[in-house]
């Protein structure tokens, strides 16, 4: 179903986001906490690529998003 398919993609989308958070020591929603105290505004279907294809520049955002709530 077309309209599921957008839910489902979703929390696709953030499992992927809060396992690559976890390995770097937080969770999913400190660390969007921190990307939008941050200012840094990329959507979930990017950061999930991002988290599964390229974990350093994952690991940059993840230091990014702590440097903003310390």
């Amino acid at each position: 179903d077309r309209r599921q398919r957008k839910r489902q993609f979703r929390a696709l989308w953030i499992a992927r986001i809060n396992a690559a958070a976890r390995e770097c020591g937080m969770t999913y929603s400190v660390f969007m906490h921190g990307l939008k105290k941050a200012a840094i505004e990329v959507d979930r279907k990017v950061l999930a690529d991002i988290a599964v294809f390229d974990k350093p520049a994952f690991a940059n955002f993840v230091e990014k998003a702590k440097a903003s709530l310390a």
